[in-house]
């Protein structure tokens, strides 16, 4: 049996509500905005072709919706949503945050590489901060912990970066317990990102009761599944996907999984409905939120209008009736 998280028992002011990332001195909304598919077309995990320009109102509208948190990495689009980002807050008012990434590089042929040395590290920082056109990064996350046994060497660059002022927190995506002990060994881990959601919720049975016991900030990426608990991903949508969107070859994506997620799908749609017509994919993120150890939900967007369709998760809380049902569908048989 699966455990369901409990009910969190804050309920937001509004959609502006925010909480402390951990030990850190940010507050953050309770959704961040995603950057990986903007970064467009032609790279190793691309989700296809992006235009710019929505890609840049898409940014602009989260601002505008209250969000005060982008995430991003070097890797997206090999660096192209930095850019983009860049570009766009340059021309606002009042920038959000920006969190981004170490250790993926790539090659000339765009193909994605791990790097966790020193020298690497410090590159890819200096190549954010001009890419992203600031004096420090607010977070700076280790992206993979590969190569594994880099991992010491890798954290130890981002603490000195840290030291210098170069970057202002430092975090850690896709870690398993005993490399966030071996990471906090020499600085502490003051943050966390990793994948969570209805259809990967592998990481609430440890991950998540370490981080919320040692007081670490986290942040989950895909709480929709990639867009498989929106309610749009039919079995026609996914064989018309671009040749080089990662989804279209995953097996989460195809057959008796596919119909599965469906019809989660449909109950979170049905759930929804009666917290005043919310969407599936804002229940699936309010899910993710409901656990105590996660501060906030990264969401992917390529337009406004796709932000306009999670913002409302922003003041989203699920009753016990709600979590019940889902914990339901969740210890049904395949």
């Amino acid at each position: 049996m699966l455990p369901s998280p409990p009910v969190a028992t804050e309920r937001p002011s509004g959609p502006a509500v925010r909480r402390e990332l951990g030990t850190t001195d940010l507050a953050i909304t309770r959704i961040g905005l995603g950057t990986w598919a903007i970064g467009g077309g032609g790279w190793e995990f691309a989700w296809g072709p992006q235009d710019d320009e929505r890609s840049k109102q898409a940014i602009r509208r989260a601002v505008e919706q209250g969000i005060n948190w982008i995430d991003t990495a070097p890797a997206y689009g090999t660096g192209h949503s930095e850019e983009l980002i860049g570009e766009t807050l340059h021309d606002l008012p009042l920038a959000p945050q920006v969190f981004t990434k170490v250790s993926l590089r790539w090659d000339s042929d765009r193909r994605i590489v791990h790097n966790l040395k020193a020298d690497s590290i410090r590159f890819e920082v200096g190549e954010s901060l001009r890419r992203l056109r600031v004096d420090a990064l607010d977070l700076a996350q280790v992206h993979w912990p590969i190569p594994e046994a880099d991992i010491e060497e890798g954290w130890r660059t981002l603490a000195e970066l840290k030291d210098r002022g170069l970057v202002r927190h430092i975090g850690v995506s896709n870690f398993d317990v005993g490399q966030m002990e071996r990471a906090a060994a020499i600085a502490p881990v003051e943050t966390l990102q990793p994948p969570y959601s209805l259809v990967h919720p592998e990481v609430e049975r440890e991950i998540l009761p370490y981080a919320r016991a040692h007081r670490i900030g986290v942040i989950v990426y895909s709480p929709m599944g990639s867009g498989l608990l929106t309610g749009s991903m039919t079995p026609e949508r996914v064989a018309h996907l671009p040749d080089d969107d990662w989804r279209r070859g995953d097996p989460e994506f195809q057959g008796a999984r596919l119909a599965r997620h469906r019809a989660l799908a449909q109950l979170l749609a049905d759930i929804g409905q009666e917290h005043g017509g919310r969407s599936s994919a804002e229940v699936a993120i309010a899910w993710t939120l409901s656990n105590p150890a996660v501060t906030g939900a990264i969401v992917g967007a390529r337009s406004p209008q796709q932000v306009d369709g999670f913002s409302g998760a922003l003041g989203l809380v699920l009753n016990a009736s709600d979590l019940e049902r889902i914990a339901a569908f969740r210890q049904q048989r395949p």
